[in-house]
């Protein structure tokens, strides 16, 4: 019989569902493509322009290493740079995510690893860029010599580090904070450790890490000159972006390439708002808990965008398709012999599975061993410091942490008010997160200039100047993250005050400050290492080739990189993290314990 012969015969029964599935599908994608609107045509060349921009920074980094990079200044060059800078600020925040679920979750769920996991991460978000940036820069480009791999690897790995800490605190404090009838629930059906990962935990620290991944988007730009056009002696270590565009119109003096990179940074602040930022921050209401609807939900035009688009939807048929036929064949299939399937003794209810705290352990003391290795590295090197040294430089750490705590504290007096008034009104919230994002965002280097002539003109020197510009890059860590805790307030709490008549001293005191403290400290403690990072661009810079300092660790590491004087800057570094460590241990751990027995909503 020829192979194209038909049978006539009925088919079947199986492969009748299957093509009744397939025509189904079809014809539904052939009905979809026939309304598409504007919406699927602005997905459809959305989609096209992020594989373009992919391949264009992939090139990037197959180009052979130069040892001088030759940045444009061009209004057609800005477009490219603006794009480069936005690729890596996105793989880094990629990477950053992915620390944060495995770091945080290893810290909240491993009580033992906890107690070294958390004051490491209080170190590496204290510990100045340029503290190990040169041994990164050169590691890396070693490794790659011959491409340009190595220096973008080093360039997304610097804005990580400014990246990963604020959204892993929250994250940690999030998960401290689970709701206390969710976690019985989860045990009562007996959810697996994925189950209640997925289920209860995520949907919990949702809101509080949208907000902190936005700061932690904003705080990575704040090193951007110094991660695109680093310099180390007479080697040139510069990358095509915006950061290196800015700087090589500094040091030109280039005042309209300035403006231009301003204007473009500030276009992609925009445009990463509206297009990432503003859905996600609507999207996450959903997950709040609470007994009553909003009063007025926050919307995003991109989401309604997405929601009336036809393509989506008829994927998201197509994914429900293929998930209930999988749930008709595993109900054909039945129970295995002997009745209804029990737990695996592996998974037992509700917690991780049996392999887990092996897993933990051989990490856990992985890291302990690497730890050791490197703290014995560090001693060979400290102990060539004189003890005259290390005095000055135990006095220099107590400076700067003068300044950094008056830092916190001026923040704290504005962000608090500023913060409840953007988080608890939608209507404001639509109008001032642009704004916030935008000024969050910016890299406060460029600030520095203008705000130095300003301090300047009143007779203000760097001793006392230098908590205005730790203020200009650290105080937005306390506001995302009170706006966070504002917009998690139940709407049902609001409304038993307004029901009692609280007045708005009452409803701050009583209310909202108790609401938001948990938020508010986790703000605390990311603005407080946030301070120590900046302190090594706000104690030691040129400004109209004039050398300004004033005396702090952050002169001394800064003295230090430039002079190559690898001792004194590790045991600068070393003091630093000691000192942090300790106030952490001191005063942020107790906060963090009275905001989870007091004044968390959800015990």
């Amino acid at each position: 019989m020829p192979k194209w012969y038909i049978s006539s015969a009925p088919l079947p029964a199986m492969e009748k569902t299957r093509l009744t599935h397939w025509f189904g599908n079809a014809s539904s994608f052939l009905e979809t493509t026939r309304k598409i609107g504007i919406a699927d045509l602005a997905l459809m060349l959305g989609a096209i322009g992020a594989f373009q921009a992919v391949v264009m920074f992939g090139h990037e980094w197959g180009q052979t290493l130069r040892p001088i990079a030759e940045i444009d200044l061009s209004w057609s060059a800005l477009p490219r740079y603006t794009l480069f800078s936005l690729s890596r600020g996105l793989v880094a925040y990629m990477f950053s995510f992915l620390f944060t679920l495995v770091y945080g979750y290893w810290a909240a769920h491993d009580e033992m690893a906890g107690r070294v996991l958390l004051p490491l991460l209080d170190i590496l978000q204290s510990i100045p860029v340029l503290g190990f940036m040169p041994g990164l820069v050169l590691a890396l480009v070693a490794l790659f010599p011959r491409s340009n791999v190595g220096l973008e690897l080093a360039a997304i790995l610097m804005i990580f580090t400014a990246q990963a800490w604020n959204m892993t605190f929250s994250y940690y404090q999030s998960l401290r904070s689970v709701p206390q009838d969710q976690l019985e629930v989860s045990r009562i059906y007996h959810f697996t450790w994925f189950q209640k990962l997925r289920w209860v935990e995520l949907p919990s620290a949702t809101v509080g890490l949208v907000w902190n991944s936005m700061m932690s988007m904003a705080g990575g730009w704040f090193f951007l000159m110094i991660n695109e056009a680093f310099q180390l002696g007479d080697k040139d270590y510069r990358l095509p972006g915006l950061g290196s565009y800015m700087s090589v119109a500094v040091a030109k003096g280039d005042t309209g390439a300035m403006l231009r990179a301003m204007a473009a940074m500030a276009l992609m602040i925009l445009a990463l708002d509206q297009l990432l930022w503003r859905p996600l921050v609507a999207w996450a209401q959903k997950f709040k808990v609470e007994e009553s609807a909003a009063e007025e939900e926050t919307t995003s035009w991109i989401l309604q965008w997405l929601r009336r688009s036809r393509l989506i939807a008829w994927m998201e048929n197509a994914l429900e398709s293929v998930r209930a036929r999988r749930q008709r064949r595993n109900a054909r299939r039945g129970p295995p012999p002997g009745g209804t399937p029990e737990l695996p003794a592996a998974a037992p209810a509700g917690g991780a599975p049996g392999w887990a705290p092996l897993i933990s352990r051989i990490c856990f003391m992985t890291l302990l061993l690497l730890l050791g290795y490197g703290a014995a590295k560090l001693v060979v090197v400290l102990v060539t410091v004189p003890p005259a040294r290390w005095a000055m430089i135990a006095l220099a750490t107590g400076a700067t942490l003068v300044r950094v705590l008056i830092a916190i504290v001026v923040g704290t007096i504005w962000t608090v008010p500023v913060g409840l008034a953007i988080g608890l009104s939608p209507r404001l919230s639509r109008v001032l997160q642009p704004i916030v994002q935008l000024a969050a965002s910016f890299p406060a280097p460029m600030l520095f200039p203008a705000a130095i002539a300003v301090l300047s003109h009143y007779g203000i020197g760097l001793s006392y100047g230098s908590v205005v510009l730790m203020l200009l890059g650290t105080q937005w860590y306390v506001l995302f993250n009170v706006v966070a805790g504002a917009m998690a307030v139940p709407a049902d709490l609001r409304e038993a005050a307004r029901s009692f008549r609280f007045g708005w001293r009452q409803r701050f005191f009583t209310v909202y400050l108790p609401s938001v403290f948990p938020f508010l400290v986790t703000g605390w403690v990311t603005a407080a290492g946030g301070a120590w990072n900046a302190s090594i661009v706000t104690e030691y810079m040129t400004y109209h080739d004039q050398l300004l300092e004033t005396f702090g660790v952050g002169d001394v590491i800064s003295k230090a990189a430039a002079a190559a004087d690898f001792p004194t800057l590790a045991a600068a570094v070393t003091m630093m993290s000691l000192v942090v460590v300790l106030f952490n241990r001191t005063v942020w751990r107790r906060c963090y314990r009275i905001a989870e027995e007091r004044y968390s909503l959800n015990r």
